[in-house]
């Protein structure tokens, strides 16, 4: 039976998830004891928690990588409020609850304020032990946990002599020799009762993806997908257990995935296909080239230290952290073709002092992070992407893309812990957090792009400026233990997030007045302020554990005075912040049952309804850009030892909005499993078993968002993968 370990409480944390504490077995997936999770500034009790909380281990996510889904797939398989995964190199409207999700590698966030989406393209799957999925808003974090946050706990050595891990699979769909997935993984772990390291690393090449009728899935030119790319992804970390009172932990990361492939969408003569109402032009062919390939590029670096008995009895806890990333898109089809490079740097730390009086505990400190971006945008040869139908694309210079900006964030925050009984424990908290963003001067990207072409000379520039955010954000809980077996609660909480000020600012409207284009007007902080939205949630809880059943669901209401409205103007996608509420209300939760020795069912579901208020008074159906469809799932297993099948079953639900727009939903079925060897662990799964035809949902929002216009939905229809088979074989020793 695939556990899932749901831990209940309101999590009191500092504003980031640090992972401490001394390393565990040889190479091991890290896991703490079954009552702990390290999703807070420290270790805390399973049983003393009072929120939706899920650890997913490392065993359970190898069953869903089986079938051949990516990490996105399979976390939306396992996590009841978490929207399932597309196929696409992007993450964008994958809403925990509805709402933005925080992610975070060991604590260090991967979320940025430019709403780039690729979070989950972040870490290949054998460098991780668990994640841990804390839902509903969060009073004790950063960077947008409107709905919640996902940890990625990273696996770790300990003390004992060397060990090795080997990994290497295939999946394919049978079509033909493009449709090859390879992956080869391996690391070393090791130490002694002072140091422990581990250093892996991960290689996968995909080739081309086919769909339900056997077709060529088309290349994602919006967000760009995960066909035809390389990805590696080097992990290191080493852990140093100082003297009895103080460890320190050291951990550093590059990872790269990117376009390696020939195969692209053709949009026909002068992208007819595309622009020209034609999209029976669109194919799938060979011969692409381009002087910016799509991909994901990043560095990160953490330290974390931990002293003992300090400053009167308390724990210390300090993290250190720095994150590098650069981000190519595709090059996007229009009257001029161009593609969008994107920079991010972020620095800071984060410290807390825990100690407790008996039944009392308290845990207060302070973080710090500063984050910075630009924007820059090549530009093509017009004439040669037009006849080569977009496939080839030679640059003739590079401009502004979005206003350069830094954000600069302080907060302070103190959360209490008190048991009052064996029964019943409270905890609340709060936090208060300074912003401060700082934009630079920016040309209009059109004004730029027309001047580089030779229409115009000269640009006023739309003036920047600063805007500061003060926010006191407060949560409060109760939990009650029924009996042994059964517990419930009650919270409440908020969080806050500065939505992308890179797609609000530097835009303007403007006149060409001989060769100088003269600005009549502008977006800019002083005239019109990016507002912050602050999403508020009240949640219930109930679990039972008893016997063969193993039950939990939570009602959730979350509220917000503001709703992000998402535009496409003339192929520019922007956004803005309206003053009208905004709620998401529903129902999630999980079922596992041991039939037998050797069979169990369940299943997990996820109802939610998210709604804006309108100006008649009532409630409208929110945009299906931002909106979550609701699921369900439900699998049987059969695990005779050494065998272990599972059968899985996923519906997705239609979703519409009050706008006329849609979301069809679809039903899959995945087969999977894994057989024990004498040496290692035979892997293998049938992800789609059906070969069910269907787009998938980032496929639709695609459609919907940027096939307006000249432009032709069908071009951004990627449909879902068919039939694909993966076999993968894993050997510690």
């Amino acid at each position: 039976m695939a556990r899932i370990g749901w831990l209940e409480g309101v999590v009191v944390a500092t504003s980031g998830v640090l992972t401490w504490g001394a390393a565990q077995a040889a190479e091991t997936d890290n896991v703490l004891p079954e009552q702990e999770v390290s999703a807070s500034a420290a270790p805390q009790i399973r049983s003393e928690l009072a929120a939706s909380v899920q650890v997913i281990e490392h065993a359970e996510l190898q069953t869903q990588l089986s079938a051949g889904r990516s990490l996105a797939e399979a976390i939306g398989q396992l996590v009841p409020g978490i929207d399932l995964g597309g196929q696409s190199r992007s993450n964008f409207g994958q809403n925990l609850r509805g709402r933005t999700m925080l992610v975070m590698v060991d604590g260090v966030s991967l979320n940025s304020s430019r709403g780039t989406a690729r979070q989950l393209d972040a870490i290949d799957p054998f460098n991780i032990s668990r994640i841990e999925v804390l839902a509903g808003a969060s009073a004790l974090y950063g960077g947008g946990a409107t709905g919640g946050v996902l940890n990625i706990v990273t696996r770790k050595a300990s003390d004992s002599p060397t060990r090795f891990s080997s990994e290497l699979g295939v999946t394919s769909g049978l079509q033909d020799g493009r449709d090859h997935q390879y992956r080869l993984a391996q690391s070393i772990a090791g130490g002694n009762d002072r140091v422990q390291g581990r250093l892996g690393i991960a290689v996968q090449q995909n080739g081309s993806f086919y769909d339900g009728n056997g077709r060529e899935v088309r290349t994602d030119i919006a967000q760009t997908d995960s066909q035809n790319t390389r990805s590696v992804d080097l992990m290191g970390n080493l852990q140093l257990n100082i003297d009895s009172h103080q460890t320190l932990a050291l951990g550093a990361q590059y990872y790269r995935n990117k376009f390696d492939g020939r195969r692209y969408l053709y949009g026909g003569p002068n992208l007819a296909g595309i622009m020209g109402g034609k999209p029976e032009l669109l194919e799938q062919r060979g011969g692409f080239s381009s002087d910016v390939m799509p991909g994901t590029e990043r560095g990160m670096f953490n330290a974390d230290y931990h002293a003992r008995d300090v400053l009167g009895g308390q724990n210390l806890y300090l993290q250190g952290f720095w994150r590098k990333e650069q981000m190519d898109f595709a090059p996007f089809p229009s009257s001029v073709v161009t593609a969008t490079h994107q920079n991010t740097d972020v620095f800071g730390f984060k410290s807390a002092l825990a100690k407790s009086w008996g039944d009392v505990s308290l845990r207060y400190g302070v973080d710090w992070d500063r984050e910075k971006f630009d924007g820059t945008a090549t530009v093509f040869d017009t004439r040669q992407s037009l006849a080569s139908g977009g496939m080839v694309n030679r640059s003739i210079g590079s401009t502004g893309r979005y206003p350069g900006y830094s954000i600069d964030t302080t907060a302070l925050f103190a959360q209490a812990d008190w048991k009052l009984s064996k029964a019943l424990s409270l905890s609340g908290g709060l936090r208060y957090q300074h912003m401060g963003l700082d934009v630079d001067d920016f040309v209009g990207f059109n004004q730029q792009v027309s001047m580089l072409i030779g229409r115009g000379s000269s640009a006023d520039a739309i003036k920047g400026g600063s805007n500061s955010y003060n926010v006191s954000l407060f949560n409060l809980g109760a939990k009650y233990a029924i009996s042994d077996a059964q517990s419930s609660w009650l919270s409440y909480s908020e969080g806050f997030e500065l939505p992308d000020p890179a797609k609000y600012y530097g835009q303007g409207n403007y006149v060409l007045n001989g060769p100088h284009w003269s600005l009549a007007s502008g977006i800019d902080p002083k005239g019109s302020p990016l507002k912050g939205i602050k999403t508020r949630q009240v949640e219930l809880g109930w679990r039972s554990h008893g016997g063969p059943l193993v039950l939990q669901s939570a009602l959730f209401y979350a509220w917000s005075d503001q709703t992000l409205q998402i535009n496409n103007a003339n192929n520019n996608v922007v956004i803005n912040v309206l003053d009208e509420k905004r709620r998401n209300y529903g129902i999630e939760g999980s079922l596992d049952y041991a039939l037998a020795s050797q069979w169990n069912v369940g299943g997990n579901w996820l109802w939610i309804r998210s709604e804006t208020k309108a100006r008649s008074g009532g409630w409208d159906r929110q945009s299906i850009m931002t909106a979550s469809p609701s699921k369900l799932g439900a699998y049987v297993q059969w695990s005779p030892a050494p065998l272990k099948l599972r059968l899985q079953a996923t519906q997705q639900f239609k979703l519409k909005d009050d706008a006329g727009k849609s979301i069809k939903g679809f039903a899959l079925l995945d087969l999977m499993g894994s057989a024990k060897l004498p040496v290692g662990t035979l892997h293998f799964g049938i992800q789609n078993l059906l070969d069910k035809q269907y787009l998938t949902t980032w496929s639709q929002r695609a459609m919907a968002l940027y096939g307006v216009g000249a432009v032709s939905p069908q071009a951004f229809a990627f449909q879902g993968r068919g039939r694909t088979f993966t076999l993968s074989y894993a050997v510690d020793y």
